[in-house]
């Protein structure tokens, strides 16, 4: 299982319409709204790294008002 950290930025005042979105993402855990240089962080479990792959550009980054993602892998168990 990989583990993996998504950060999404959103056009301005996209962020809450867009969390449902992402959230409903397979794969996707969980999802916020945060404050910071990225608007949204999806936290992702996923058989291997390609479907995290997967989430990022076919998933995330297809939705309209996303200007940008960011992927971290968690090293960890």
């Amino acid at each position: 299982m990989v583990h993996a950290f998504i950060m999404v930025k959103t056009g301005a005042g996209e962020s809450e319409t867009l969390l449902s979105d992402v959230d409903g993402i397979e794969d996707v855990t969980e999802a916020h709204v945060v404050a910071g240089d990225y608007d949204i962080i999806a936290e992702v479990d996923a058989p291997e790294v390609y479907d995290v792959l997967h989430v990022a550009a076919s998933g995330i980054q297809s939705l309209a008002g996303v200007l940008d993602t960011r992927t971290y892998v968690a090293m960890d168990d």
